[in-house]
């Protein structure tokens, strides 16, 4: 996808493989990167066991904040398709006791839908 599409917010999948290193001291056993994708410099990485939500912060983003979300703590999801006039396509995530949803957003892009999916396995299954 490159630089360009991830300033304008297109989703793109990163090989999780490649994700390996970063996250061995986070994973516990038994649980392995099912899919993950990345928007500019943020990552949505899927496991087999939850949802980790990676913002890089700083100018270098060498500092990082790793956000869990189990997927029992998932309440509700929802997407919202581009438009003809509004390019945006949005993802809202309710978890248990927070009263406003996670909201991110993707620019008339299909890996929306394929986030969509893999909540759905994980949070219908």
């Amino acid at each position: 996808m490159g630089l360009i599409g991830g300033m304008l917010g297109h989703a793109s999948e990163v090989n999780a493989e490649k994700l390996h290193k970063e996250f061995s001291s986070i994973l516990v056993e038994n649980e392995y990167i099912e899919k993950a994708f990345r928007i500019i410099r943020d990552l949505y990485v899927f496991t087999n066991k939850r949802l980790v939500l990676v913002d890089k912060q700083g100018v270098t983003g060498s500092k990082r904040e790793y956000l869990t979300i189990p997927y029992k703590s998932i309440i509700r999801f929802s997407k919202e398709s581009t438009g003809l006039l509004d390019f945006d396509a949005e993802l809202k995530i309710w978890i248990v006791g927070e009263k406003e949803p996670i909201v991110k957003e993707f620019r008339k892009d299909s890996s929306v839908n394929d986030i969509y999916k893999i909540l759905s396995k994980h949070i219908l299954g």
